[in-house]
């Protein structure tokens, strides 16, 4: 049910093994109720508020739904840490297309969200009708991988929110070298809840940090021939400038291979853009555009 000062309503879907997962669904209006729906899908560590601001604009135009991926928000957690994984996330994120009946989708993915974007496109070709994969590709750096694995998992908390953004931007302030106080605190209330102690605690399961400690744990298998999915259809490639994820390098083999992708590149940012910045508004719109056009001539 959604609230009268929220524009969306919370909806759940149960996994394979059992849990309750969360999403939230912005409606569309009407007149655009045949637009396949947009499914944002976060981050390693973040939840469905990632995209508050993403959907809000969208909504209307597009139905917009963002997950809790298993062991985050407002999802359950799960009994056994090894399920943290990309294939299991796609399996819970089949679940959820079946009980939505959702055959076609435009996908946005943050850095883990677009693994699993890559991977449910390629498994059944022509039910993601655009992407748009933010700071990711099939290769992922291992700077970035290290910097990830040194934070995640670490189970701080903090007495004040402002005790939460402080330690944020200690953390990574050279990622977002930008930031000022206002987008520190943003970022903190987005990934982070009051716990039950009434500390500001990160608001993910501590395990899942368990796999990803794994070598080959962030993604588990080779996803470079999984952009043959994503190869009929347009893909807006966004990268942070100073992001030690996804290189250069491997953001131009990607649109080696797409040939409908396009690159941002999004100045003074590292991992990942919020895709809140003006420019991706921008891009965002236009690609949307070409999704509409491409899934309207090829439905059906």
């Amino acid at each position: 049910m959604s609230k009268p000062d929220q524009p969306y309503s919370d909806g759940f879907w149960w996994s394979n093994d059992g849990l309750r997962l969360h999403f939230r669904d912005y409606p569309a209006r009407p007149e655009n109720a045949h637009r396949p729906p947009v499914i944002c899908i976060p981050g390693l560590t973040r939840n469905a508020r990632d995209f508050e601001q993403v959907a809000a604009r969208l909504a209307g135009d597009w139905r917009v739904i963002c997950v809790d991926l298993r062991g985050r928000g407002d999802s359950a957690y799960a009994k056994d840490a090894m399920s943290y994984v990309p294939l299991t996330y796609v399996q819970d994120m089949e679940a959820l297309l079946r009980e939505q009946k959702i055959e076609r989708f435009v996908a946005i993915g943050t850095s883990l969200g677009g693994l699993i974007t890559m991977l449910l496109a390629s498994t059944r070709p022509g039910r993601v009708v655009g992407a748009l994969l933010n700071d990711v590709g099939p290769q992922i750096e291992p700077a970035g991988l290290a910097r990830i694995r040194d934070y995640v998992g670490q189970g701080r908390s903090f007495p004040t929110w402002i005790h939460a953004a402080w330690a944020l931007s200690e953390v990574q302030g050279a990622v977002f070298p930008g930031y000022g106080v206002s987008d520190w605190l943003d970022m903190a209330k987005k990934a982070m809840k009051v716990g039950a102690g009434g500390r500001i605690v990160y608001d993910y399961d501590m395990k899942i940090a368990e796999p990803f400690a794994v070598p080959g744990g962030e993604a588990g298998v080779d996803l470079w021939p999984t952009l043959a999915g994503l190869s009929p259809v347009p893909v807006l490639l966004v990268r942070g400038a100073l992001s030690d994820l996804f290189s250069v390098a491997t953001a131009q083999r990607v649109l080696g291979v797409l040939p409908h992708g396009r690159l941002l590149t999004v100045a003074n940012k590292g991992h990942a853009p919020s895709l809140e910045e003006p420019e991706v508004t921008d891009a965002i719109q236009t690609w949307l555009a070409q999704v509409d056009a491409t899934a309207l001539a090829t439905q059906g």
